[in-house]
């Protein structure tokens, strides 16, 4: 009755195969977004500089040459860590 002709098969292998392939695909997924959120939290920080500077510009606390200077360095140390707002 418990081989129904076809021997004996080890189906106990496959728990372990399971478990460790759900592992795998989670630190995979969750890898890729804590990656993700990072870019996108040190992506913010370079956009709330450029606001930053931008509100310094309207309220006239620098005028234009120093505002494009300093934007053109603050997009020029900017690292590229992958997708994010612009």
């Amino acid at each position: 009755m418990w081989h129904n002709g076809f021997g004996f098969f080890p189906f106990f292998i496959f728990i372990p195969l399971f478990w460790i392939a759900v592992i795998v695909v989670l630190a995979v997924v969750f890898g890729r977004r804590r990656r993700a959120m990072w870019g996108y939290w040190h992506n913010q920080g370079a956009s709330s500089a450029e606001q930053t500077l931008a509100q310094r510009y309207a309220n006239g606390d620098i005028d234009e040459k120093e505002y494009r200077a300093r934007l053109e360095v603050l997009r020029a140390n900017r690292p590229e860590f992958g997708p994010g707002p612009r």
